[in-house]
């Protein structure tokens, strides 16, 4: 998978691409990942990115220009041709009003073989660039960020480790929370008792089938529990989740 940032402070990544699965990934070319500074495609002596916005109030707002040149430029494309683009590169803009990221969407974005992120600052970005370059927007939460770099990272975690070749035991993602509508069950190592705190009794019998039963029904009452929205699981009967 190729993976192009765009953003006005891509020293944000450098550190978190370098570490873990995501940095073993990159350093190995499962993720083919490339940072541009959208300032770099900026006019001007000063290399403006942002302007006063239209109507008047507080902040400022990122111009289209710098974005536009970036995202065609790097990626071969000319301004006549975003359709083309946008057929073949799925180029997102991370910002508070998109659709909210969760493991789906997740699980979309990895079958796709190039993604562009489009990482918003200040007051926003002008909407012409969600409109007309942008094939979707995406939030991380109901919450505000300071950029879009931080909500950028979390879309690229989630959907890098589900890319054939990221996760060294693939196997381990599908009884992951979310990945069958429910949070995942509770785990536990060694020791089996530490301070008086002792491992529920069925983990350690070694019948995989009752430890499996265990693991589903406590993984059901968590989710039903926590976040009874998932997966309708509130409407629920106990024998029927």
């Amino acid at each position: 998978m190729r993976i192009d940032v765009y953003s006005i402070f891509p020293g944000i990544f450098e550190s978190p691409l370098r570490e873990s699965l995501l940095g073993k990934a990159i350093e190995s070319g499962v993720i083919d990942l490339r940072l541009h500074d959208i300032r770099d495609y900026a006019e001007g002596r000063h290399r403006q990115v942002d302007d006063a916005p239209f109507g008047g109030g507080p902040g400022m707002v990122m111009k289209p220009e710098p974005i536009f040149r970036a995202v065609t430029e790097t990626l071969g494309y000319r301004m006549d041709r975003l359709d083309e683009l946008k057929s073949e590169v799925e180029v997102i803009l991370l910002t508070p009003s998109g659709e909210t990221f969760d493991q789906e969407k997740a699980n979309q974005l990895a079958g796709r073989e190039h993604l562009a992120l489009i990482c918003g600052r200040y007051e926003g970005v002008d909407e012409r660039v969600r409109e007309h370059l942008c094939t979707r927007a995406l939030s991380v939460g109901d919450y505000v960020l300071s950029g879009g770099e931080f909500a950028a990272l979390i879309v690229i975690d989630a959907v890098a480790r589900l890319v054939p070749g990221v996760v060294g035991n693939e196997a381990s993602l599908a009884d992951e929370s979310f990945s069958r509508g429910l949070l995942e069950y509770p785990q536990y190592t060694r020791p089996a008792d530490f301070n008086s705190w002792k491992v529920p009794e069925i983990v350690l019998s070694g019948n995989h089938g009752e430890i499996e039963k265990w693991r589903c029904q406590v993984a059901k009452e968590s989710t039903r529990k926590t976040r009874p929205e998932l997966s309708g699981i509130a409407q629920r009967k106990p024998d029927e989740v």
